[in-house]
């Protein structure tokens, strides 16, 4: 059973950066597609980065493309989320996920870390 443990929310600034970090255990995390999953208080889950098993097809959506940059390190079983330029839009919890196949859905990732906040202070 594939297990994830994400790490390095917090609180930032408008404008600042984070970096979060999400270990894998289980099944080799090479198997899975990953990604990071954020939801605010009263809105639906989106996913916001997506990165095959070898790193060689990524999604973002238009909300985060260009802010953020997710990559993964099999060797380590670790997945990272590198966020810069955050606004109050980005204030959610952010979930590691992961999947059997790509998608751009949400709903389409079935293993879940605990989450971690992220606040972004105007």
């Amino acid at each position: 059973q594939v297990q994830m443990v994400e790490s390095g929310g917090g609180l930032v600034q408008v404008g600042g950066s984070l970096s979060l970090s999400c270990v894998v255990s289980g099944p080799p995390s090479s198997n899975y597609v990953l990604g990071w999953v954020r939801q605010a208080p009263g809105k639906e889950r989106e996913l916001v980065a997506s990165i095959s098993w070898n790193g060689g097809r990524i999604f973002y959506p238009d909300s985060v493309k260009g802010r953020f940059t997710i990559s993964r390190d099999n060797t380590k079983n670790t997945v990272y989320l590198q966020m810069n330029r955050l606004n109050p839009e980005d204030t959610a919890v952010y979930y590691c996920a992961a999947s059997s196949y790509l998608s751009k859905s949400a709903s389409s990732y079935d293993t879940w870390g605990q989450g971690t906040q992220v606040t972004v202070s105007s």
